[in-house]
């Protein structure tokens, strides 16, 4: 099966003091591109979260949010005085040297100062940093289910494509065996107006069963055949589970679909039909298709 970089996750996890909360959202990119907002607190367990996030979810745009809601009755703020302090002697003397008033409202200047007020810790307890940590890895597990059913999705369109371009090359067949007919009658009609010229018929001949099998298409059509069914094996079965060390199937596909790109482009120039490049102009539409939505693959 496959899975898609594009998911949401979301986790809650309590400790005696405090509610956690972690915020997966992930979109398709090249390599692992991981945003963390977080509170300051959290900084420290940045490296860590990023070594799981790179383990479990490999790649995608990924965007990490984190709150903390306080289950016990605490001050939402507390006040560091002793930078109040400082920064009250500090205007004292500077009024004393300017010659000018002290401050009416000393608590509303003081608390807008830097650092006076001190709304989070500095750091996480143990405790606090195995209950972010614990919460991490369920929004992790939650929006890895959500890339599953995100991938079920993606799995049932390109099955659809794919049983699209092989209609299409069955629809390629009857215009097939009418072609060379066609071409080989017109290149005789043109050459018969030649009744001024001398040429040499048996090297004619040789020259135009040669040009001809320049026009076949037979290879061309079971490569793409064959590429077709590599395409579906790679897939694999939606409820098949995921292999270890086989989740990442997005690059492999994208290449399988640019060897298809390559055999429909050969199949275009070989026609020489005007309903068999039709023909092709849908497969080319609907391969376009089929790599537009690679992209989005885990």
């Amino acid at each position: 099966m496959i899975l898609s970089m594009t998911g949401f996750g979301r986790a809650s996890v309590s400790s005696p003091q405090k509610k956690i909360t972690v915020e997966l959202k992930s979109l398709n990119s090249k390599q692992l591109d991981l945003t963390i907002r977080v509170p300051s607190c959290f900084r420290e367990l940045e490296v860590e979260a990023r070594t799981r996030i790179l383990k479990v979810l490999e790649r995608g745009k990924i965007e990490l949010t984190a709150s903390v809601e306080n289950l016990v009755a605490e001050a939402p703020a507390t006040i560091n005085t002793d930078v109040a302090r400082v920064y009250m002697e500090q205007i004292k003397s500077m009024d004393a040297a300017l010659g000018i008033a002290d401050p009416q409202d000393w608590q509303g200047l003081l608390l807008r100062m830097p650092d006076v007020m001190k709304t989070e810790a500095s750091h996480l307890d143990e405790g606090e940093a195995d209950t972010f940590l614990q919460a991490l890895d369920l929004a992790m597990q939650a929006i890895d289910e959500s890339r599953i059913r995100e991938g079920g999705k993606l799995y049932d369109f390109f099955k659809g494509k794919i049983s699209n371009i092989e209609a299409l090359l069955e629809e390629v067949e009857p215009f097939e065996r009418e072609r060379v007919p066609k071409i080989k009658a017109r290149l005789e009609e043109q050459l018969s107006r030649l009744t001024s010229i001398e040429y040499d018929r048996g090297r004619l001949e040789q020259e135009l069963i040669f040009y001809i099998e320049k026009l076949d298409v037979n290879e061309e059509k079971q490569r793409l055949g064959a590429h077709l069914n590599y395409f579906l094996e790679t897939l694999g079965r939606p409820d098949g589970g995921i292999v270890a060390g086989e989740r990442g199937k997005g690059k492999k596909l994208g290449f399988i679909a640019q060897e298809m790109g390559r055999e429909i482009n050969t199949l275009g120039s070989k026609a020489n039909d005007a309903e068999m490049q039709k023909i092709v102009v849908r497969m080319k539409d609907e391969l376009e298709q089929i790599k537009e939505q690679v992209l989005n693959v885990l």
